[in-house]
C-alpha cells in the first residue's frame, strides 16, 4: 500500500471481483461478464467515474427494486437497418451492448444501422459502444439521455440529462479517434470523485437556485439530489461562452433518445415516483456505419490518420509538449492500467470491503479484503 493510502489492483481481478457480484445479485453469468467488461473498461482508460467506483449504485438499484439483473428486452419495431428496442428495465449494459450489435449487423448488411432504446438503465461509458463497431472496421455513434440534472441557458432548475455523445472511426494509427463526451460541463459521477476525496468542484460547473456556483462537493451531491443545484450546459451559463451550444446539443439527444424511441423524457428520468425509488426509463441511440459503403477502408482509415496528425504537429501553446485526439490520452492510460493495476483509493477500498461482505463475495487478491 502507497503513503497516500491508494493500491493498485490488477485490472483482470477488478473485473472479476464485478462479475462475481452482479452474479451474486441475480445477473446471468454472461450478462453479468458484459457489464464487468463495460465498467473495467472505463476504469483503464481512467475514467473512473464510471469504473468500480459506481459498481455500489448498480448493487443499490438491483436491492432497491428498480433495475431488474435479469434482462428480457423486446424489439418492438423492426426494418432492414433500423429497430426500436424495449429494454424493459433489465441492466443497461446488456441492453446497449446487444444493440449496437444489432445495428452493426444491419450496417453489415444494409450499408447503416440505427437502433433506438427505450425504458433502459444506465449504461456505463457511452464510448465502450462506438468502440464496438470500431472493431468491425465502421464507424460508430451512440447517445443517451440521462436523468434531470443539468439547468438549460438562462434557467437553474435542472430539467436535461448530462445526455452523453460518443463517436468511434477507425484510423491508420495505433488507436481510433474515440470522443465520449456529456452535453454538459462535467457529469454527477465526477462530483462524487471531488467528494471522495476531499476535493471541491471547481467554480464554474455548477449553479444553484440563486445563481451561485457552490464548490462543496459533499453538500453539493445532496442538493443536486434535491433538485436545489444543477450541473451547467457544455461551454457554462449564459452564452457568452457558448453554453447555449451545449444546452442545444442536449435537447438533441433527448430528441433521439425520447422522440424517435417512444420514450421518456426529462423529469419522468428522475427514478422517483411519489417520493419513492422507481425505474429510471432511460433512452439510448446507435448508429454503426459500414465504411465500405462509402470509400475502400484504407482510404477512410489514412484521411482520418492524417486529419488527426495535421491536427497533431499544428503550433501548440507555450509549455505545452503536446497535443491530443480524442481518445488518445485515454490509450495512453490503457498500456500504463493494464501493465501496473487500476489506483483505488481508501474510500473505495472500504466500499469494496462493505461490498464483499455483503455480497459473500471472497478469495480475490486484494491487499485491502
Amino acid at each position: 500500500m502507497s503513503t497516500t493510502g491508494i493500491v493498485k489492483v490488477d485490472h483482470r481481478e477488478l473485473e472479476r471481483f464485478m462479475k462475481q457480484g452482479f452474479i451474486a445479485l441475480g445477473v446471468p453469468e454472461k450478462d453479468a461478464g458484459t457489464c464487468a467488461s463495460v465498467l473495467i473498461e472505463s476504469d483503464l482508460r481512467g475514467v473512473e467515474s464510471h469504473g468500480i467506483g459506481r459498481f455500489k449504485m448498480y448493487v443499490d438499484r438491483i436491492k432497491d427494486g428498480i433495475l431488474k439483473p435479469v434482462t428480457k428486452e423486446t424489439v418492438v419495431k423492426e426494418t432492414e437497418n433500423t429497430a426500436v428496442i424495449d429494454g424493459n428495465h433489465g441492466m443497461g449494459h446488456v441492453i446497449a451492448h446487444r444493440a449496437m450489435s444489432l445495428a452493426i449487423e444491419k450496417a453489415r448488411r444494409c450499408n447503416i444501422g440505427m437502433v433506438g432504446v427505450r425504458n433502459s438503465t444506465h449504461f456505463g461509458i457511452t464510448g465502450y459502444y462506438p468502440a464496438m463497431a470500431v472493431k468491425e472496421n465502421m464507424m460508430g455513434l451512440a447517445f443517451s439521455n440521462a436523468r434531470p440534472s443539468v439547468a438549460p441557458t438562462f434557467g437553474v432548475e435542472p430539467v436535461i440529462g448530462t445526455n452523453p455523445i460518443s463517436c468511434g472511426a477507425p484510423t491508420d494509427e495505433d488507436y481510433p479517434f474515440l470522443l465520449d463526451i456529456a452535453t454538459s460541463t462535467t457529469q454527477r459521477g465526477k462530483i462524487e470523485v471531488y467528494a471522495r476525496e476531499g476535493k471541491p468542484t471547481p467554480k464554474g460547473l455548477t449553479i444553484d437556485r440563486e445563481g451561485k456556483e457552490p464548490t462543496d462537493s459533499i453538500e453539493l451531491l445532496q442538493t443536486l439530489i434535491k433538485g436545489a443545484a444543477s450541473l451547467l450546459p457544455l461551454g457554462g451559463a449564459g452564452e457568452e461562452l457558448g453554453g447555449h451550444k451545449g444546452y442545444g446539443l442536449g435537447v438533441m439527444v433527448e430528441i433521439l433518445c425520447a422522440s424517435l424511441t417512444g420514450g421518456s423524457f426529462g423529469k419522468a428520468l428522475t427514478g422517483f415516483e411519489n417520493g419513492k425509488p422507481a425505474f429510471h426509463r432511460l433512452g439510448h441511440f446507435f448508429v454503426a456505419v459500414n465504411i465500405e459503403s462509402f470509400v475502400p477502408l484504407p482510404v477512410f482509415r489514412g484521411i482520418t490518420g492524417s486529419i488527426m496528425r495535421e491536427i497533431r504537429e499544428s503550433a501548440k501553446m507555450p509549455g505545452k509538449q503536446k497535443i491530443y485526439l480524442a481518445g488518445e490520452k485515454e490509450f495512453d492510460t490503457i498500456k500504463v492500467r493494464r501493465q501496473e493495476g487500476i489506483p483505488v483509493n481508501l474510500p473505495l477500498q472500504k466500499i469494496m470491503k462493505d461490498l464483499a461482505q455483503d455480497l459473500g463475495l471472497k478469495g480475490f487478491d486484494f491487499p485491502f479484503l
